[in-house]
């Protein structure tokens, strides 16, 4: 099965709210990705809050790069690319000004898993997708919470082709996660968050 998301950079303004609604209305986009580091915009820009209310309005996903990105890594400069628009903490405003909206945080989000963690404890409609990290990466803490608190908003993803599915799947079952709740984070979640279960 496959859920289209788009990306619009919150930088364009109206014009760029007008293509979101488009995107949804004539192309059946059910989510869209935003990546602060690459586009270079804290989440809780208010510049960004028009694109939010497109994705409320219509009961899409929002889904936001967090913690660290390979995306420069090793450039001059890192390429440009900035980490600290990465934080997860700069969602937290973003479900509170938008709770009728769900969140995802991509990614372990290296070097800030605590507040990952806190941030989708706290607000009821954020969750956080494993791609983009090998499991066996996985800080103690999320694979601590992976099995109790947070069980039934963790996503699977891989993250391909950086990651393949084939590796991600062979280090997470080498992870210590329940077997209760490995379906969870595999299927279930996900299922129940797109309204497909």
């Amino acid at each position: 099965m496959l859920i289209p998301f788009a990306s619009v950079d919150p930088r364009r303004g109206q014009a760029g709210v007008e293509h979101a609604r488009r995107l949804v209305t004539e192309h059946g986009v059910r989510g869209f990705k935003f990546h602060p580091s690459a586009q270079g915009f804290y989440p809780d820009d208010p510049i960004a809050y028009p694109l939010y209310e497109v994705i409320e309005e219509h009961g899409l996903v929002a889904l936001f790069h967090t913690g660290q990105t390979g995306v420069g890594a090793g450039q001059t400069g890192g390429g440009g690319i900035r980490l600290k628009y990465a934080n997860p903490m700069h969602v937290d405003d973003v479900a509170v000004d938008f709770p009728g909206m769900d969140i995802i945080l991509a990614h372990p989000s290296f070097p800030w898993q605590d507040e990952a963690l806190s941030v989708a404890t706290h607000k009821p409609r954020v969750y956080i997708d494993l791609s983009g990290w090998s499991p066996k990466y996985f800080p103690p803490q999320l694979v601590q919470y992976a099995n109790t608190l947070l069980k039934h908003k963790m996503l699977f993803g891989s993250d391909f082709p950086v990651i393949t599915p084939e590796r991600w799947m062979r280090d997470f079952e080498a992870l210590n996660i329940k077997d209760e709740v490995r379906p969870m984070i595999l299927k279930d979640n996900a299922a129940r968050l797109f309204g497909l279960s």
